[in-house]
C-alpha cells in the first residue's frame, strides 16, 4: 500500500488508447493494489507491440510480448530434469502456463564510475541482490540508503551510463557447481577462463550462505595431511579447521598450500585454490604444476586475477566457498586455499571507499573483520547425521617486515584455530619451508594427528625452541663446553632434517621413521651437510628392505614401543655402515 497515493500518478504505455471498458479495469486494479486516488494517464508508444506497459511508481507491469516472453523463459529455468529427460516437462510447463500482471521494480542510473553504480526507484532491492542494468551488465547491491542504492558492477562499466535503467532480479549472487568443474579454472563467477569449452553445472548456490550451526558439527579430530615435515609434527591440521599461513612476500607461503593440495592425491579429498589480485601468469604456473604432479584431477581453480575489477576480487573466496559447500554437503572433504586474504581486505576497502562508507583504522571500514569471519566461519567438519563432510581452510595473509601485529593479520588470527608463520630470515638462511616453531600454533593440536605422528614427534619441539634459545646466547661466544656443543649439533641436524624439497610432500611413514631415529640421537657425530643424504639412504632402505614397517605405519596409523624399539635399532645399524 502506498502511504501517498493521492500523488501518485500511473501511466500506460500503448500504440492504441484504452477503451472505457479496459481503462475501467485498469482503474480497479490500481484502486485494489494502491488504495484509492491513484490517477492514470495514457502515453502513446510503438515500442510495446501486442502489450501495454504500466508504471504504477517504482513499479512495473509489462504485459507486452516480450515481458510475458520473458515470464515463460523464468518459468521454463525452474523445471527440475526428471533423470535428464526434461523435453515433456517443458511441454507440460507451457501447455499449462498461464502469464500473470507481475509488478517488477525498474530504477535508473544516478551516477557510475569504478566499478560502482548509484541507482535510484529500487525501494525494495535487498542487500547482496543481483541487479540487471540495461545493456546486460550484471550489478550486486551493496549499499542501501535512504532514497537510494549503491551496487558494485560484476562487467566493465562502460555501457552503463547515466540513466540507464536497472531491473531487480530477486536472487542473490551466487555460482553454478558441479563435479565438472574438477579440473578447471573459473573467474569468480563461475565462468570458465581456461579455453576448454563450457562447463556443464549440477546446480547454483548462492556465494553467501549462513556457516553450519553448532549442533551440525562434530570435533575436528581427522588429520589433514599436507606431507610438510614441520607442519604434519608439530602444527597438525584437521579436517574442518582453518589455519593461517602468514609471512612476508616470498617466503614460500603459496607452496605450503600448492604441496598440501599435491598431497590430497588420492585421499578422496577435493582442492580448491582461489587466487585473489594474483597475476594470471602465477594462476597459470600454479595450475601447471597441480598438473604436472598429478592433483589438477582433483582440484579447482578460481581466479580473480590483478587486472579484474575489485568486485570479483571481493566475491571470488565466497564463489570458491560456495563451490567447496557443494561438495561438503555431498558428505566429501574439501581443502580451499584463499590466496591472499590481504588483496580481498584491500578489494572491499576500495569498494566501501567508493561507496562513501567511513573510513576507519588504515582506511578500512568498521566491518572488515566480519568480511572474513564469515567466509572462514563456513569451513567446518560436519556431524554424521549432516553428511560427515568437511571444508579446510587455509586462508593467506601477507604481512610487512613481518608484523603480526598490523590490523588484518591480527584480525584473522583470531578467526582462525592457528597460524603458520613463515619468517624471512629463516627464509634467506635456507631453511625452506621458513616455519617459524615459536610463533606458530595449532590449536587443535594432537587431536588432529594419527597416533604415531603424535608419538614419534615426542619432544621436538622444546628440543627445537632450546637449540634457538642456545643458539642466540652462544652466537657471540668462541669457547663452548663439550655438552653445549653437543646440544648445538643435534639442533643444527633437527633443523637441517625439516628441511624439504617444493612438491616432495613426505608419506606419514618418512616422517614417522625419521622422527624416531632423529629424536633417539641417531645421527650424532654427523656433520650439517651429511644430515639430508643419510636421511634419503635411511628412508630408501626402510622401504626396500623393511617395506612392512612402511605399510604398518600408513595403514594403521600406531606406533607401539615394541615397532619403535625396531625402528631405533634399524636405524642404528645403518648409521653404523655410514
Amino acid at each position: 500500500m502506498n502511504s501517498d497515493v493521492s500523488k501518485l500518478t500511473a501511466r500506460i504505455y500503448s500504440a492504441v488508447r484504452p477503451d472505457k471498458e479496459q481503462s475501467a479495469r485498469f482503474e480497479k486494479f490500481l484502486e485494489n493494489k494502491y488504495g484509492e486516488g491513484v490517477s492514470l494517464e495514457w502515453v502513446e508508444s510503438q515500442a510495446f507491440p501486442g502489450g501495454f506497459r504500466l508504471e504504477a511508481g517504482n513499479d512495473v507491469y509489462d504485459w507486452s510480448v516480450g515481458g510475458r516472453f520473458r515470464q515463460l523463459r523464468d518459468t521454463l529455468v525452474k523445471v527440475p530434469a526428471n533423470n535428464g529427460n526434461i523435453i515433456p516437462l517443458l511441454k507440460e510447463t507451457i501447455k499449462s502456463w498461464t502469464p500473470e500482471a507481475m509488478a517488477e521494480q525498474v530504477g535508473e542510473v544516478k551516477t557510475v564510475g569504478d566499478g560502482i553504480a548509484t541507482v535510484s526507484g529500487l525501494d525494495q532491492a535487498t542487500y547482496g541482490e543481483i541487479l540487471l542494468f540495461s545493456d546486460g551488465v550484471r550489478g550486486m547491491v551493496q549499499d542501501i540508503r535512504t532514497n537510494e542504492i549503491g551496487c558494485v558492477l560484476f562487467n566493465d562499466d562502460e555501457d552503463v551510463v547515466q540513466g540507464s535503467s536497472v531491473r531487480r532480479t530477486g536472487k542473490t549472487a551466487g555460482v553454478p557447481v558441479g563435479e565438472g568443474f574438477l579440473g578447471r579454472v573459473v573467474d569468480a563467477l563461475g565462468v570458465p577462463i581456461d579455453g576448454l569449452g563450457e562447463i556443464e553445472a549440477s546446480g547454483y548456490m548462492p556465494v553467501e550462505t549462513p556457516a553450519p550451526s553448532i549442533i551440525d558439527r562434530q570435533p575436528v579430530d581427522t588429520p589433514l595431511e599436507t606431507g610438510i615435515f614441520s607442519i604434519d609434527s608439530m602444527f597438525p591440521i584437521g579436517r574442518g579447521q582453518r589455519e593461517l599461513i602468514i609471512g612476508d612476500r616470498q617466503t614460500g607461503k603459496t607452496a605450503i598450500a600448492v604441496d598440501a593440495m599435491i598431497n590430497q592425491n588420492g585421499k578422496n579429498c577435493i582442492t580448491i585454490y582461489v587466487a585473489i589480485g594474483q597475476k594470471n601468469s602465477s594462476v597459470v604456473q600454479i595450475q601447471q604444476t597441480l598438473k604436472k604432479h598429478g592433483a589438477m584431477d582433483h582440484s579447482i581453480i578460481v581466479s580473480a586475477s590483478a587486472s579484474d575489477p575489485a568486485p570479483l576480487q571481493y566475491i571470488a573466496p565466497y564463489a570458491g566457498c560456495a563451490m567447496a559447500e557443494y561438495f561438503m554437503n555431498k558428505g566429501q572433504d574439501v581443502l580451499i586455499v584463499y590466496d591472499d586474504l590481504s588483496k580481498h581486505a584491500v578489494a572491499y576497502r576500495a569498494l566501501s571507499l567508493l561507496l562513501d562508507r567511513s573510513p576507519g583504522r588504515e582506511a578500512y571500514p568498521g566491518d572488515v573483520f566480519y568480511l572474513h569471519s564469515r567466509l572462514l566461519e563456513r569451513a567446518a567438519r560436519l556431524s554424521d547425521e549432516t553428511g560427515g563432510g568437511s571444508i579446510t581452510a587455509l586462508p593467506i595473509v601477507e604481512t610487512q617486515a613481518g608484523d603480526v601485529s598490523a590490523y588484518i593479520p591480527t584480525n584473522i588470527i583470531s578467526i582462525t584455530d592457528g597460524q603458520i608463520f613463515l619468517e624471512s630470515d629463516l627464509f634467506f638462511a635456507g631453511q625452506r619451508p621458513a616455519v617459524n616453531v615459536g610463533l606458530s600454533v595449532s590449536r587443535v593440536g594432537g587431536a588432529a594427528q594419527t597416533k604415531a605422528m603424535k608419538k614419534a614427534t615426542g619432544t621436538l619441539r622444546i628440543d627445537l625452541a632450546q637449540y634457538r634459545e642456545m643458539e642466540v646466547f652462544t652466537q657471540f661466544a668462541s669457547d663452548l663446553d663439550e655438552q653445549t656443543r653437543s646440544q648445538l649439533e643435534y639442533g643444527q641436524g633437527l633443523m637441517r632434517m625439516l628441511r624439504q624439497k617444493q612438491y616432495h610432500p613426505k608419506s606419514q611413514h618418512e616422517q614417522v621413521i625419521t622422527l624416531v631415529m632423529a629424536l633417539a640421537h641417531t645421527m650424532k657425530g654427523l656433520s650439517v651437510d651429511q644430515v639430508t643424504p643419510f636421511i634419503e639412504g635411511l628412508i630408501e632402505e626402510f622401504e626396500s628392505v623393511h617395506q612392512d614397517i612402511c605399510t604398518r605405519i600408513d595403514t594403521t596409523g600406531v606406533l607401539d614401543d615394541e615397532l619403535k624399539e625396531t625402528i631405533i635399532d634399524i636405524s642404528a645399524e645403518y648409521r653404523k655402515k655410514w
